[in-house]
């Protein structure tokens, strides 16, 4: 039985040399599945349903079909190394010209354990997470992680996610479930805390140069813990719901650079449709785009938008008008990561200085960054900006006419403008902004003069 493994200059003078893959071999897959790794074999083996011959017929179309494999069993981020060999087939049924892939794969560890601290999105703190991978043998990750934050006072998940190889054979369509549970502290805006805890089953697929993600969530939600001095809109607010939602989110992403792009856009839309079940009906929809260009060497121009619509599909007789559109549900705007010059949430509706959120909101950015002079390695950039935006709740005691709502939030846009110090820290951006409030409406609260921000997403 002759299993010699065919050198590479016998491959390479050989390369037009007709040839067909008679098996396919992986070794070292100890904790993995066999049907999983069949699954991702068997295209590569089994015949076309019309009969037609599409397997490779060259040595060349082996060696090309070896390398899609072994980028293949990569992608399954279950083995550390894959190294593919050829072979002579030492089949009694094999033919002349058959030749055997072998993969020697070395498995990745099982288990991952880490703690972090982390600063980003106006918040610090630290997490700890344990992650097995290749948990049933087919790919699976289950992941847990629990956090405790200056906002988010403590937040735990646990997750467990797999490629759908019969959706997507390239591995790139995943199913995700998870549970979760948060406590976030919202006392520095709005005088309450919220807790939540729920459900989550999602799909996710690429799509050209983006990605779609269609999820279905259960989530409770207590609101809590008032403040002495909290308003009576957001003692109204106080209690529970419940929630059971259908999302789609689509991401694209082709900046060259998060951070300082020069090149390239970014688009996030996202809708919600709540009510199927629970005590929460509502329509949600939200939006960011962002285009970045260059418009000389050192010197960028990042042009954003975002937007969002927060809108009633039904009513219950059960709660008053002042209380369906919940708290939990609605936006907030203002502060160092959106509408810049502006206090954290600072736009939109208060009650005796608690903010209340809104219904309807858009915001538009134009920043402009270059290097430190003769210091173009520098970290550091250089940046000026100029923010427009406004945050409404619809009036829900009467039909609500949204092409009018919507003509006057945009013609009494709060605006501000800077300049300042942008930061790499990688992967958080940290800003460093001097800036006024142009026009501000009646209950935006502005702030003049230094204002530091620091997070992952800025408009």
């Amino acid at each position: 039985m002759n299993t010699s493994p065919i050198d590479n200059e016998e491959v390479t003078e050989n390369l037009d040399q007709p040839a067909r893959i008679g098996a396919i071999r992986v070794e070292g897959a100890k904790r993995t599945r066999t049907s999983f790794v069949g699954s991702l074999v068997k295209p590569y083996l089994a015949a076309p349903a019309d009969g037609s011959s599409s397997r490779p017929t060259t040595l060349a179309d082996v060696l090309s079909t070896t390398q899609e494999l072994r980028s293949l069993l990569l992608d399954t981020n279950i083995f550390t190394s894959v190294k593919p060999t050829l072979e002579r087939s030492w089949s009694p049924l094999a033919e002349r010209d058959d030749i055997d892939i072998v993969f020697r794969c070395t498995e990745r560890g099982k288990y991952v354990i880490r703690t972090a601290t982390d600063v980003g999105n106006q918040e610090g703190s630290a997490s700890a997470l344990v992650k097995i991978n290749n948990v049933f043998g087919g790919a699976e990750s289950l992941e847990g992680n629990i956090s405790f934050g200056t906002k988010t006072r403590q937040a735990f998940q646990l997750r467990l996610e797999a490629p759908v190889v019969s959706l997507d054979h390239s591995l790139k369509t995943r199913g995700e479930i998870s549970a979760f549970s948060t406590e976030r502290d919202f006392s520095s805006f709005a005088s309450v805390s919220e807790f939540a805890k729920g459900l989550k089953f999602a799909l996710r697929t690429p799509w050209r140069q983006g990605s779609h993600e269609v999820a279905y969530e259960l989530t409770s939600r207590h609101i809590g813990n008032l403040a002495e001095n909290a308003s009576l809109s957001m003692r109204e607010a106080a209690g529970h719901s419940f929630k059971s939602a259908l999302t789609h989110t689509y991401l694209r992403d082709t900046r060259d650079d998060t951070m300082f792009g020069s090149q390239g856009s970014y688009a996030k839309v996202s809708h919600e449709v709540a009510g199927l079940g629970g005590d929460v009906s509502h329509f949600k929809s939200e939006s960011v785009f962002q285009v970045s260009r260059q418009v000389t060497n050192g010197l960028s121009l990042s042009y954003s938008a975002a937007s969002g619509l927060l809108y009633p599909l039904s009513l219950y007789a059960s709660r008053p008008p002042s209380t369906q559109s919940l708290f939990s549900d609605r936006f907030q705007l203002g502060g160092p990561l959106s509408v810049r010059m502006f206090k954290q949430n600072g736009l939109g509706p208060k009650d005796n200085g608690d903010s209340l959120g809104g219904d309807l909101y858009w915001s538009v950015g134009v920043s402009m960054f270059t290097d430190v002079p003769k210091k173009p390695h520098w970290p550091i950039k250089l940046h000026a900006f100029v923010n427009a935006g406004r945050l409404d709740a619809l009036d829900r005691s009467k039909p609500i006419d949204l092409v009018q709502s919507v003509k006057q939030s945009l013609t009494r846009p709060s605006i501000s403008a800077g300049v300042g110090l942008i930061y790499r820290f990688d992967p958080v951006r940290v800003e460093v902004n001097v800036g006024v409030p142009l026009v501000a409406g009646q209950s935006d609260l502005g702030r003049r003069g230094v204002q530091v921000g620091m997070g992952l997403e800025f408009l």
